[in-house]
């Protein structure tokens, strides 16, 4: 079973600042786009931002100002240095991975962020 594992997460207050780590297995990192969604109980999970295997970002819009998604080939991670951090913003943040070849998804635990004073 592939594992694409988190960390980062916690309790941080408005204004904040946080970045989540995915560790990747490297068959899956070279070959995939990565990514971050993020859910609310209750709500769909939502599109935060991806990342190509060249490197090539995308934000969604409410989110592109104020994070920024990052990988290091050598360590096979992917990153979101997540900065101004609102109330709004607590969420489970899930780690992705689509295989561009296969196009086969997989999906990290979540780590959970709260922004809370």
């Amino acid at each position: 079973q592939v594992q694409l594992v988190e960390s980062g997460g916690g309790l941080v207050q408005p204004g904040g600042s946080l970045r989540l780590s995915c560790a990747v297995p490297r068959s899956i990192f070279v070959t995939s786009t990565m990514g971050w969604y993020r859910q609310v109980p209750g709500e769909q999970r939502e599109l935060v931002a991806t990342i190509t295997t060249v490197g090539s970002p995308n934000y969604a819009d409410s989110m592109k100002d104020r994070f920024t998604i990052s990988r290091a080939t050598a360590v096979n991670k992917v990153y979101l240095q997540m900065n101004s951090l609102q109330p709004e913003d607590t969420a489970v943040y899930y780690c992705y991975a689509r295989r561009v070849d296969i196009g086969t998804n997989y999906w990290g635990q979540g780590t959970q962020v709260t922004v809370s004073s």
